[in-house]
């Protein structure tokens, strides 16, 4: 069945498609009589506005694309909800558009948003730090093309944008001096994004924190795995390097694994090993003992950059330049560490 157009009501009540408009939208140029017939008309046939042909009119979609590399990530689960909120409560709908980490998914997935089927997008690259340089000529097109974009976790300096960043630095610092300050002194980190500016950072307070004091940095303790590598094996051989007191794990669901295969080793979490994650998500509470986790506040980045984007959306004409923001995390101290 064919959808019914506004000149098709037009030609039924032999008017103009103006007078159908107006009086679809209740116009007082229009009598009460004609816009009570082409009301019910409308309705007894199923009449829907053709967003595409208003939107095109209006220039303005109001739709949001959202790029993200991981759904299982509880993160990106959480900064998907703080968007969405914003969004609706803005008049915006969201198109999410999820790259399971492929940097060619994500590649066409911006030549497709950067058409105009969307008014800005909000994005978390899969790229890793080496695959930025030749990757960000593509985000950079979404300017060129009007487009506003807004990056947030995994971002670049190489793209003149808005951005919104977890202090990653202070985030493995302050896990670290956690893991010291409660009497652990060898800690080993387990990452399973390796390549990432994020794992760098944090690794880089973790030393920042051995540094303060005075303990040496052994990079065999620094050790990488992704869903190809073996977790047992890897665990493995890092308990069998050295007496491990603490392990900082760099998200929620390897953290889960880490610790499942550790007192499955007969280690007694956290008399024998303290373990921290990231991510703070719901796995995190109920597994047992209950984990210690960095909370990276997904939620609140969410609002943020939703606020943001929306706000570029809406005054596009303004030269304001572009920001920075740094969201501190938050240690959410459980039963996988030994308490203070």
């Amino acid at each position: 069945m064919s959808k019914l157009t506004l000149k098709e009501i037009a030609s039924h009540f032999n008017v103009s498609i103006a007078t159908v408009s107006k009086a679809l939208k209740d116009s007082h140029e229009i009598s009460e009589e004609l816009k009570v017939k082409i009301k019910l008309y409308a309705k007894e046939n199923h009449y829907r506005p053709n967003k595409l042909a208003l939107n095109l009119f209006n220039k303005s979609t109001k739709t949001i694309g959202v790029v993200i590399p991981n759904i299982l990530n509880y993160f990106f689960v959480q900064v998907l909800y703080g968007i969405e909120k914003v969004a609706n409560e803005k008049g915006y709908s969201i198109i999410t558009c999820i790259t399971n980490q492929s940097l060619e998914k994500e590649t066409k997935t911006l030549e497709l948003l950067g058409t105009g089927s969307v008014d800005g997008v909000i994005i978390s690259s899969a790229a890793e730090e080496s695959e930025l340089v030749g990757h960000a000529e593509h985000l950079n097109e979404l300017s060129e093309n009007q487009i506003p974009l807004v990056m947030f976790d995994r971002v670049t300096d190489l793209v003149d944008c808005d951005k919104v960043i977890v202090d990653d630095f202070e985030a493995g610092y302050k896990a670290t001096k956690f893991f010291l300050d409660t009497g652990c002194e060898t800690i080993a980190i387990i990452t399973p994004i390796e390549d990432s500016v994020i794992s760098r950072l944090r690794i880089e307070g973790y030393k920042k924190a051995l540094e303060e004091k005075e303990m040496g940095y052994d990079e065999k303790l620094v050790v990488a795995t992704d869903d190809k590598e073996d977790l047992d094996l890897t665990l493995s051989l890092l308990l069998n390097y050295k007496k491990i007191e603490g392990i900082m794990v760099l998200d929620e669901i390897t953290a889960v694994k880490v610790m499942s295969i550790v007192k499955a080793r007969g280690y007694h979490v956290p008399k024998d090993v303290s373990i921290i994650g990231f991510t703070n998500g719901e796995l995190s509470k109920y597994v047992t003992p209950s984990m210690t986790m960095v909370s990276q506040h997904g939620k609140y980045i969410g609002e943020t950059v939703s606020k943001i984007l929306i706000d570029r959306i809406e005054n596009s004409g303004s030269n304001r330049p572009f920001e920075t923001k740094i969201v501190k995390t938050s240690l959410v101290v459980r039963d996988s560490t030994i308490k203070l």
